[in-house]
């Protein structure tokens, strides 16, 4: 068991599993719109998340020299320098155009981890802000890079999408943001910090409400993925509900990080 507990930590804190989660939405953007498998920029999205999150999480750690050398924390830097590589590596075969915008995400990226602004400290811990970089970067990137990559117009649809996984992301931060109130500095001001735990559940369950009506603006939506939407929504109220400051931290950083996979998967095999 504890091999089993060691090897799924590694998973988790080398940012494998947030990475398949951002892959799984690169795939569902591949499904929604009319593009082939994309292998450059699926495992280009998926590389790069291991390593900007593995960047974020351990930059400031470093720059303090507050690490703790630990074989898995050796182990997270090499596969991050494996992943670095690799995302180097598919960052050619994407087109120009993508490869601008990809260098746009990775600049608002250095400004969320490093103090670019010495006064202001970096975006992480702007109060209020790092909710919306996140979401921002993560529906631009499973999104607009696929989109952009295979030359597709940003039309209605594509904004459309846009704002829906926008909004799960907002959504599944603030679950997060539940479970970490316990530890989370105050000077963040975190939403359940301001509006405490109840409210922001009942905050969460009201933005799945446009979530879920936006399918229904497509210019062509399907019943099918009606029925999948509603599924996924049913789900994340669940997590909602039962989330809470006492919960594990594999509450989310393993579960609830698991839904963008869910969804996927719910495509997948309703086909």
């Amino acid at each position: 068991m504890q091999l089993l507990k060691r090897i799924l930590d590694f998973y988790i804190n080398g940012s494998i599993h947030v990475a398949l989660a951002v892959y799984a939405l690169v795939r569902m953007t591949f499904h929604f719109f009319p593009i082939g498998y994309d292998e450059p920029m699926a495992w280009f999205a998926f590389f790069g998340t291991i390593v900007g999150y593995n960047f974020v999480k351990y930059d400031e750690l470093a720059r303090a020299k507050k690490v703790k050398w630990s074989n898995q924390l050796r182990a997270i830097v090499g596969l991050s320098v494996v992943s670095f590589l690799a995302t180097t590596y598919y960052f050619f075969y994407l087109e120009r155009t993508t490869q601008l915008v990809a260098v746009g995400f990775l600049a608002l990226t250095m400004l969320y981890t490093l103090p670019v602004f010495p006064k202001m400290g970096n975006a992480r811990n702007w109060a209020g802000v790092k909710i919306y970089i996140v979401a921002f970067c993560w529906a631009g990137i499973t999104l607009f890079l696929p989109i952009i990559n295979a030359d597709l117009p940003l039309s209605h649809d594509v904004w459309l999408k846009f704002c829906q996984r926008f909004l799960l992301v907002i959504i599944l931060i603030l679950i997060f943001e539940i479970i970490d109130l316990k530890k989370d500095d105050l000077s963040l001001q975190t939403v359940p910090q301001k509006l405490g735990v109840r409210k922001t559940k009942i905050l969460n369950l009201f933005l799945l409400i446009p979530f879920y009506c936006l399918e229904f603006l497509k210019s062509d939506f399907q019943l099918q993925q009606l029925w999948i939407n509603l599924i996924l929504v049913l789900v994340i109220a669940l997590f909602t509900l039962f989330a809470s400051p006492k919960r594990s931290d594999y509450y989310t950083s393993f579960w609830v990080e698991s839904i963008p996979v869910f969804w996927w998967l719910l495509v997948v095999f309703w086909k």
